[in-house]
C-alpha cells in the first residue's frame, strides 16, 4: 500500500478533495494535512509543513497544491531533500518520476487541464524512476543543495 502526503491553500481545495477520493479508489493510505476550507491561507507555509512531514519518513510521495502550483512547487524545491515537479500532462508526469525521481509533484486548483489530474498521478505512479544516467543528473541537482549552505 502506497502512502502518500497531501496538502493545498485555499485555491485547490475541490481539487484535493477530488486527488483524495481517487487516491483511495487506488488503496492508497493518504494523509491530508490541508487546508479544508476557502478561508485563506499563506502557500509556503502549507508546502513547507507538507515537505517536513514527508521527510520525517513513510512517504511513498507527496501532492501539493494552491491556485496554479507554482507556488507551491518552488516553496517545495527550497526544502533539502525534495524535489517537486508541477506537472501539466501525462508526458511531464511520467518524466518527473522516470528522468527526475521527484518525491512530489504538483497542481493548481485554478488550472484548466487537458487532461484529468487523476490521471496525471496515475501516470506517475505507474512510472518507475530509470537509474542509470538519471541517477547521475539526480544527485547533481541534490548536489545544488550543498552549494547553498
Amino acid at each position: 500500500m502506497r502512502k502518500i502526503i497531501i496538502a493545498s491553500d485555499h485555491g485547490a481545495v475541490a481539487l484535493k478533495s477530488e486527488i483524495v477520493s481517487f487516491l483511495k479508489t487506488k488503496n492508497c493510505e493518504v494523509r491530508d494535512i490541508g487546508v479544508n476550507s476557502d478561508d485563506p491561507v499563506d502557500y509556503p507555509d502549507i508546502a513547507v509543513t507538507a515537505c517536513n512531514e514527508f521527510k520525517k519518513g513513510g512517504y511513498d510521495f507527496g501532492i501539493l497544491l494552491c491556485g496554479t502550483g507554482i507556488g507551491v512547487s518552488i516553496t517545495a524545491n527550497k526544502v533539502k531533500g525534495i524535489r517537486c515537479a508541477l506537472i501539466h500532462d501525462l508526458f511531464t508526469a511520467e518524466m518527473a518520476k522516470a528522468h527526475n525521481d521527484a518525491n512530489f509533484i504538483a497542481f493548481g486548483g485554478r488550472v484548466k487541464y487537458s487532461i484529468e489530474v487523476t490521471k496525471m498521478i496515475e501516470k506517475f505512479m505507474d512510472t518507475k524512476f530509470a537509474g542509470n544516467r538519471h541517477l547521475r543528473r539526480v544527485n547533481k541537482i541534490m548536489d545544488t543543495e550543498k552549494s547553498r549552505e
